[in-house]
């Protein structure tokens, strides 16, 4: 964006390549340096941990506590029960009350890794949209806040436009979507003094009909930005890998195969990410970023365990990087490598079995073509027969399982045995 910001947290936006679009940019520049701006993200509760397509809107989050500014985690427990339909093919299956609340208790977790909450001025608030949704009244919401809401307008966004596009139909449930998530807006301006909202570029529409509805209902300037969707160089939505989502959370995708993702993001990837993903100094990305050939490696491993560090913490981000100088350097067997359990009772056990018992394939069809295509190893040894069993007496334990040179499981024996 050609704009020079005179405030402390445009400027990170802008020169960290946080900005895709922004709602009255020069007003919004203005009040940032004039007082202290209190914004907000929605999370919906879809899984029980947020992946990394939600790091982008997070670490803007943080970004604006660290200049002075107070954000706000919004838990989406009322709008989940309808699910965005935003730039989706179909309809989002629907939760039950008790799997929005397990899955709020478990995304809750990982934002005191972002954010300092408490009673302080700058302070996080973590809020849930439930607490003004579940008793709205259906017929009160639209005497009061119908009329503000143009249909064509509506039917012109593009995140609407391309679900009308498809075969599959969009259903009034979810067209109602974009008008909670304005009343959500308008709710937090009323009770916090909220005045600014954050997303992906996917939510220009949702954000811009809260803004209106406020203006409209409370006389209230408020503002929007979007931040550009999370993709490779080459285009690629991130967020998921070929093993499953990218999870922020150590119970769902541990922190050493965290790790691992970062390490080995593309060439053209590092100095991008660097910058939206760390602290670092911008001249620091940069430098790290020109590094060419093998010495790319030395920004993917700082990548790697900075972001590392951000999520997991330091201790978690170096018993990663301690584990993967274990195994590729030394050949070793990790502390931090993923592990299962295999009970001596269930051995013998075809290796296909364990391939995927170990996460490594999602299925014995995919674990015997790894093994044909000469991608399985254990404890270093090429796999070449798809039938081959794995006895107690034909390995130490623990072994090492491994998928082509970058994913590995230690595999333990023991009496009971679990994953």
């Amino acid at each position: 964006m050609d704009y020079h910001p005179k405030s402390d947290f445009l400027a990170v936006l802008i020169q960290r390549g946080f900005l895709a679009d922004c709602t009255d940019i020069e007003e919004l520049d203005e009040a940032l340096r004039s007082e202290m701006m209190i914004g907000y993200v929605g999370f919906d509760a879809t899984a029980k941990s947020l992946h990394i397509g939600s790091l982008t809107q997070i670490m803007m989050l943080r970004w604006l506590q660290k200049t002075g500014h107070k954000p706000i985690t919004l838990m989406g427990g009322g709008t989940t029960r309808i699910g965005d339909p935003s730039f989706r093919a179909d309809e989002r299956p629907v939760l039950s009350t008790e799997d929005i609340t397990a899955n709020i208790i478990g995304i809750k977790s990982v934002f005191s890794n972002y954010l300092q909450y408490g009673n302080g001025n700058s302070d996080a608030l973590m809020l849930d949209n439930s607490e003004w949704l579940n008793d709205l009244n259906y017929l009160d919401f639209l005497n009061d806040f119908g009329r503000h809401f143009s249909v064509n307008r509506m039917l012109s966004f593009e995140s609407v436009k391309s679900r009308l596009d498809r075969a599959q139909s969009l259903s009034f449930l979810e067209f109602n979507y974009m008008l909670l998530q304005a009343y959500d807006f308008l709710e937090l301006n009323r009770r916090y003094g909220c005045r600014l909202q954050f997303g992906g570029s996917d939510q220009w529409g949702n954000i811009v009909n809260g803004i209106d509805l406020t203006r409209r209902v409370l006389m209230q300037n408020i503002f929007g930005i979007t931040s550009p969707l999370l993709t490779t160089s080459d285009g690629k939505k991130m967020g998921k890998t070929v093993g499953g989502a990218v999870w922020l959370n150590a119970d769902m995708l541990s922190p050493y195969d965290f790790w691992q993702y970062w390490r080995n993001v593309g060439d053209a990837d590092v100095g991008r990410f660097l910058k939206l993903f760390t602290e670092l100094s911008i001249d620091e990305c940069n430098r790290l970023a020109a590094l060419k050939d093998t010495e790319i490696n030395t920004a993917k491993i700082t990548l790697a365990n900075e972001v590392t560090r951000l999520c997991h913490g330091d201790t978690a981000a170096q018993a990663a990087a301690e584990t993967a100088r274990d195994i590729f350097e030394c050949g070793g067997l990790g502390d931090a490598m993923p592990t299962i359990s295999i009970s001596i009772r269930e051995l013998p056990i075809s290796i296909a079995q364990i391939f995927v018992r170990s996460g490594l394939a999602t299925s014995g069809k995919e674990a015997r073509r790894l093994i044909h295509d000469g991608g399985a190893r254990i404890n270093d040894h090429l796999i070449t027969n798809t039938g081959h069993m794995l006895d107690i007496d034909s390995y130490d334990s623990p072994l090492k399982l491994s998928a082509g040179k970058k994913r590995h499981v230690r595999v333990q024996f023991n009496d009971a045995g679990h994953i």
